[in-house]
């Protein structure tokens, strides 16, 4: 056993050694023989050393040591105002992000300050970028384009998914579908559906993003840690982006963030009860039936007596209005009876009577008419009686400009009296000649009077006054005109953006459970004339109104009594009373609105007479409002209200609890509506036509140049210019819709900054491009002569003073620490908001929207019309109500934000790859490889 053995091992050996000097050969047994030499020689002499401390024990001590302080730069963007904040986030984070697991793995700090100071090389960099760019751009066209596209494409999905059902009303899912399909075809090369719709790819997203971020503000070195990289890049993208785009995508905390912003104003309750009329979400009505009910319940539980009994009935009666109506609403949507307001007005019956003339001074209702008239071939009627209108005014203004410089001694009769006749003849050549087309017929004799006195005779601002009124007659009684624009469909929609048209389901459902308006405790919602005339004119109901009080108030500077009237209404079912408050120049214009409708009541109503000094005499006042009571009680008296039925619209108009719209008495005052933007106008031209002897002939030449087709020189320009008399073809753009809004900014150098962004803004809330382009060029003209008036470059001053304002240090360390009070109030990391109740967060959208839509003034609603306005408003509103396309909002304004901010790096093309994997892209990318070529067009 043993020999074997041993021959075992001499074989293993020797196998070893044949096999090391193959390996390493001869010389490597002089190497291993001289490396055991060095060793033994190695451990002789440390034999003969003195002994030291052991290294171990000495490395244990050093780390017992107490750990030195650490100095930290804190200079970030070189003010302390920002700086403190800014540390104090970042201090926040590492802490509730970093520190609290970090601390069970190590004591030492030095890989908590290498985060701090990658943190603060990433700040540095990014204050010192953003202080080299001008943000005037940014806030002033980008965002603003931004946001009007967005709602471009909310407003065009709206209208596919209305295209597809008309009856039945898309889901919310399906909505957001069709969103991002428009999207890409408005973008064309990048839809946001993945970021917006799938929380995974909205991570990846961000860390990409933030990855992309700190490549460009990291230096090299700390960018190269990965580690160190990756851990700022979750704390950017998940503990600070994710949550606060989510927070700020909030459909309710955007509506509570608009209830807060609009807190100074009172909430009103006509406002209230058009949103409950208006809105189609059972959810909403559910939430507010709810309240109602438990409110009722309190106030029943309420033992009261007195005078709180009287207060106590008011509100029961009107919580109970408000149940009834949530419930006839609720009922109507989801039988499936929820038809157009304007479709099922049109069949109803009797609808409220505008004169022709109101017509003709209103812009809203004008453009309607205007719509009605084209259809008809009657256009051509219309253009020249407002042509007419407009050469009156102007030739009105030139000859009293004329007659001052006459008497100043300066004379320029023959060429201001030329340039008028050229004005004249243009219009008689574009409407009445046998050469105009289309031309407007009308007696020859007539027409052949004109040219006489055009031929023999100077001009004079009546010269077309027989026609004018001929026309005016020919409108108001040829049945191809307004009689039969009164059963068009066009006039039930103006009496809707005039706001006389009541919503017909409240008139009486099919079962009988409808509820009228008349019952409302402020009887102001939404009644038409007729309503209105019923409810004077039936014997059931008495209306009583008295001056309770009078008072001097202050506005501005201005000085002005106001006079508070107690109105109080009964009626079989109800007794209510409320306030209203009026000026005497309010009463004056009542008074001239009646009598000029009723001249029988001109002898039988005397209104107290105007004081010119001390008419804020307490004495004064006192008389009076006496001389008003007794108007009052003479004007509300049954033998009145029954001589003149037609009275009592204009009666409830006047004590409704609302701002009183004022109107025109007479023919002349009411054209002052249609006339006064010109009238501004050429009042400017005269001004410059006194103070610069050789500006007349300008001016009046321009004059001329906007009435007609009056010579070669002059050419067309007379109704798209001056008068904006819209050319009888329209043109329409189909191609405008389907790019961004900012391919539609015209950068006109005379348009200043608020304008556009007025107009753009107006365009895409209210959608005026679908409207009259009449319409719309007299909104920009009002606009124009608006800011102009009120120095146009002045405010443009402003807004750049203000957007230095919004970027100045003060303001933005006030957003760090507002940012820095939200995640951590009072340095502890706040807690996750607990999920609002679904009836809170329903009235909550009720109460933004009733906000919304009270603070519109009514100078908007006059101007493009009520309906329009009420349904900008809300259209604007119920895009917030979608968090998904609230994210894609705020994903565009990022990156807005970062392309201005690194516009020497391609930002659009990443921003493109990111979100390249869009499902809506692919399928967009395959309709156009799967489309036909465009054919070749020949030369």
């Amino acid at each position: 056993m043993l020999t074997e053995a041993s021959l075992s091992i001499w074989g293993w050996g020797s196998l070893g050694l044949v096999l090391f000097l193959v390996t390493f050969g001869l010389f490597a047994i002089f190497y291993f023989a001289f490396y055991v030499l060095c060793f033994v020689t190695g451990g002789f002499v440390h034999s003969f050393l003195p002994p030291t401390s052991a290294g171990i024990p000495k490395c244990l001590e050093e780390m017992r040591r107490e750990a030195r302080t650490i100095k930290i730069d804190r200079r970030l963007t070189g003010a302390n105002i920002i700086d403190e904040p800014l540390q104090q986030v970042i201090q926040f984070s590492l802490r509730d992000y970093v520190q609290y697991w970090y601390y069970t793995l190590s004591d030492d700090e030095s890989f908590l300050l290498e985060i701090r100071q990658t943190l603060q090389n990433a700040l540095i960099q990014f204050s010192t970028r953003s202080k080299e760019i001008d943000w005037q751009p940014y806030f002033t066209t980008r965002i603003v384009d931004d946001f009007g596209t967005h709602l471009r494409v909310f407003r065009k999905a709206q209208q596919k998914i209305t295209e597809k059902d008309e009856q039945a009303k898309g889901s919310a899912e399906d909505l957001v579908e069709t969103f991002f399909e428009v999207e890409v075809e408005m973008e064309k090369d990048t839809c946001r559906d993945l970021v917006c719709t799938s929380p995974k790819e909205e991570e990846g997203f961000l860390r990409d993003l933030c990855e992309v971020l700190l490549y460009l503000l990291l230096p090299p070195g700390d960018f190269q840690n990965k580690i160190m990289r990756y851990f700022v890049r979750e704390i950017l993208a998940r503990g600070i982006l994710l949550p606060l785009i989510s927070q700020l995508s909030d459909p309710d905390y955007i509506n509570q963030y608009v209830i807060w912003m609009i807190r100074d104003s009172n909430c009103n309750y006509e406002a209230f009860m058009n949103i409950i009329k208006l809105s189609d979400n059972v959810g909403e009505l559910e939430a507010v039936r709810d309240k109602a009910v438990e409110e009722l319940q309190y106030l029943r539980s309420l033992d009261t007596a007195g005078d709180d009994i009287n207060t106590i009935k008011n509100q029961i009666n009107s919580l109970l209005f408000v149940k009834k109506v949530c419930d006839s609403r609720i009922q109507r949507l989801q039988s499936g009876k929820e038809i157009d307001t304007v479709k099922l007005a049109a069949h109803f019956g009797k609808l409220c009577t505008v004169p022709l003339d109101s017509i003709l001074v209103d812009n809203v209702a004008l453009q309607f008419f205007m719509d009605y008239m084209q259809q008809t071939g009657g256009q051509a009627h219309l253009f020249f009686w407002m042509t007419v209108e407009g050469y009156r005014v102007t030739a009105q203004q030139q000859l009293e400009v004329l007659l001052s410089r006459q008497k100043d001694g300066r004379h320029q009769t023959n060429q201001t009296k030329g340039l008028l006749r050229a004005a004249a003849v243009g219009i008689y050549e574009q409407y009445l000649s046998e050469k105009a087309s289309p031309r407007v017929h009308i007696d020859d004799y007539l027409v052949a009077k004109l040219a006489d006195t055009l031929n023999h005779e100077d001009p004079t601002p009546e010269i077309f006054d027989d026609i004018q009124r001929k026309v005016y007659d020919l409108m108001l009684r040829d049945e191809r005109f307004y009689p039969s624009f009164k059963q068009n469909v066009l006039y039930v929609r103006m009496l809707a953006e005039l706001d006389m048209l009541k919503d017909p389901s409240f008139r009486g459902s099919d079962d009988g459970d409808g509820e009228s308006f008349n019952r409302s405790p402020t009887g102001s919602i939404n009644l038409s004339l007729d309503d209105l005339s019923s409810v004077s004119s039936d014997d059931s109901v008495q209306l009583h109104a008295y001056i309770s009080d009078t008072g001097v108030c202050n506005d501005h500077g201005k000085t002005y009594a106001l006079y508070a009237i107690t109105v109080h209404r009964r009626g079989p079912n109800s007794d209510e009373i409320w306030k209203t408050y009026r000026r005497y120049s309010d009463f004056h214009d009542f008074h001239m609105r009646i009598t000029e409708q009723f001249e029988n009541l001109s002898s039988i109503l005397k209104l107290p007479g105007k004081k010119t000094f001390n008419n804020m005499d307490r004495d004064f006042l006192e008389k009076r409002k006496k001389d008003l009571n007794a108007y009052l009680q003479l004007l509300l008296t049954p033998e009145m209200m029954k001589a003149s039925p037609a009275l009592a619209p204009y009666v409830c108009d006047f004590l409704e609890n609302k701002a009183y719209s004022k109107g025109k008495g007479d023919f002349a005052r009411k054209m002052d509506t249609f006339v006064n933007p010109l009238r501004n106008s050429m009042r400017n031209v005269s001004n410059a036509v006194k103070s610069l002897p050789d500006s007349l002939a300008e001016g009046m030449t321009k004059m001329s140049d906007n009435m007609g087709k009056m010579s070669e020189r002059l050419g067309q320009d007379i109704k798209q210019s001056f008068f904006k008399v819209p050319p009888l073809i329209q043109k329409t753009d189909s191609d405008a819709e389907h790019c961004r809004v900012s391919a539609q900014l015209d950068d006109n150098v005379d348009d200043n900054i608020p304008l556009r962004v007025m107009l753009l803004l107006m365009d895409e809330v209210f959608d005026l491009k679908e409207r009259n382009q009449w319409l719309r060029r007299n909104i920009k003209n009002l606009l124009q002569q608006l800011i102009r008036a009120t120095y146009g470059d002045t405010i443009n001053r402003k807004i750049v003073d203000h957007v230095d304002w919004m970027t100045s240090p003060e303001q933005v360390a006030d957003s760090v620490k507002r940012f820095r009070d939200a995640f951590w109030p009072n340095g502890i990391l706040a807690e996750t908001v607990p999920s609002r109740d679904k009836a809170i967060r329903m009235r909550t959208r009720v109460a933004g929207k009733t906000k919304l839509l009270e603070i519109m003034p009514d100078e908007l609603k006059h101007i493009i019309g009520a309906e329009t306005t009420r349904k900008g408003i809300l259209r604007v509103f119920e895009m917030f109500q979608h968090q998904q396309l609230n994210k894609r909002m705020v994903y565009v304004f990022l990156e807005g934000f970062l392309e201005t901010l690194f516009p020497q790096y391609k930002f659009h093309e990443l921003f493109n790859k990111l979100h390249s994997r869009s499902r809506h892209m692919r399928r967009y990318k395959q309709r156009l490889q799967a489309a036909p070529p465009p054919p070749l067009q020949k030369r």
